[in-house]
């Protein structure tokens, strides 16, 4: 392998040091905020519960009014939204509905599934355990707790909890804008007639729905022809006005890979050559503020080097503290054989299932050219196999990764 080359972890760590996190920020209304980055930490201005309650339609008890009989007289009734309690005199029950406000003398509540009616009382049928169906104040979230961090993606759940507080703005980070183009004088968009020697461009289709899973604000520049002036008049345009410029095709050794050529004379390559496969011609570099990432043209290549290098170098950009994209690998047996040739780690696309022992295994997805896009369509995750590693026989160990949010 050539020194030119980084290794894949070379690349990703090189891409990812050099990114400070963006600091702009925008206010929100919580029904925006879905997936946001939180850019502020966020503290509970309450008490959740804000005061003892039901958890179920029953009586509230006193135990000490239970030694003597496990029958009693009911006094009242409490009903959710009650903001006045009730008298309660000695050796009686109050009728109590969920979520109404609990007397402060209440030991428990009996759910009336426990309890048998009679003639003036009701019987109690069960054993009764001190603070049961009591729901204590505080007991979910305690007021000033941090509920949120900076640098923290707000996700349904945590939407919810913030709704739970009555918080109805956040402050977030602003979305990243990416220009995007691809290159090739062979491509035409999609729903336009297919003429002989053409291809749809695909590519850009998809880094569009890959830009969008992220929140990325998306200035799509179309398709740019095999022109140098064009692809320069195009990068400084995407320069001009986007955080990240992301291009498809153009990067590699061909006699009309043009984009690479044209960046380093007005901008800056960092790097164009990984020990990766698919995706060995990715280029990283920087036009005057925004930073270039110049993918291989092959779909497959595209959206695995959009995966596995682009997609974490956008995560941290946008503010999130972890820019761990992945979901963790984690080693099963291979059930099939795989092809591999030492010297590039490769991300084949690979099938996790669960075998005749009921073990889980991983099978190939298919052929595993970098334009077979049904090695994609049929997966859910990459069987990571390490760069000096050769062909695996089924029944070996592999590292699989699978698919994030991402490709779902």
């Amino acid at each position: 392998m050539s020194a030119k080359f980084l290794t894949f972890e070379q690349a990703k760590n090189q891409i990812l040091n050099e990114l400070p996190p963006l600091s702009a920020m925008e206010t929100v209304n919580l029904t925006r905020a879905m997936h946001r980055i939180a850019a502020k930490p966020i503290v509970s201005p309450l008490n959740v519960p804000g005061f003892n309650n039901s958890a179920m339609d029953g009586y509230a008890v006193r135990l000490s009014d239970l030694t003597k009989s496990t029958q009693l007289p009911v006094a009242d009734k409490i009903l959710a939204g009650a903001t006045v309690l009730p008298y309660w005199p000695e050796n009686s029950c109050l009728r109590i509905m969920t979520g109404a406000p609990v007397p402060p003398d209440a030991d428990a509540v009996v759910m009336q599934e426990d309890i048998q009616i009679l003639a003036d009382h009701i019987q109690f049928t069960q054993p009764i355990k001190q603070r049961q169906n009591i729901r204590y104040i505080g007991e979910d979230i305690t007021q000033n707790e941090m509920i949120v961090q900076s640098g923290q993606k707000l996700t349904i759940p945590i939407l919810s909890t913030l709704a739970t507080l009555g918080i109805s703005e956040v402050d977030v980070y602003r979305p990243i804008k990416v220009a995007l183009f691809s290159t090739g004088d062979e491509l035409c968009s999609i729903g336009t007639p297919l003429s002989a020697g053409k291809i749809y461009d695909s590519n850009r289709f998809t880094l569009t729905l890959m830009l969008q899973q992220l929140g990325c604000e998306i200035i799509d520049l179309g398709i740019i022809p095999d022109c140098p002036e064009k692809i320069e008049q195009a990068l400084k345009q995407a320069a001009d006005q986007a955080d990240v410029i992301i291009t498809s095709g153009g990067v590699s050794v061909g006699d009309a890979d043009y984009t690479k050529q044209v960046l380093s004379q007005i901008g800056h390559i960092d790097f164009w050559k990984i020990a990766m496969k698919p995706g060995k011609p990715f280029a990283f570099g920087h036009l005057n503020k925004a930073i270039f990432c110049g993918l291989p043209g092959n779909p497959v290549s595209t959206v695995v080097t959009f995966y596995q290098l682009v997609q974490p170098l956008i995560l941290k950009l946008s503010g999130q503290t972890s820019a761990i994209s992945n979901l963790l690998p984690f080693k099963v047996k291979a059930l099939t054989n795989l092809k591999k040739k030492s010297g590039r780690l490769d991300f084949q696309r690979g099938e996790l299932i669960i075998d005749a022992q009921g073990e889980l295994g991983v099978i190939s997805s298919g052929q595993q050219g970098s334009h077979i896009t049904q090695s994609l369509s049929k997966a859910n995750c990459f069987i990571i196999l390490e760069q000096m590693r050769e062909d695996v026989m089924a029944g070996e160990y592999v590292t699989v990764e699978l698919f994030n949010s991402l490709m779902s």
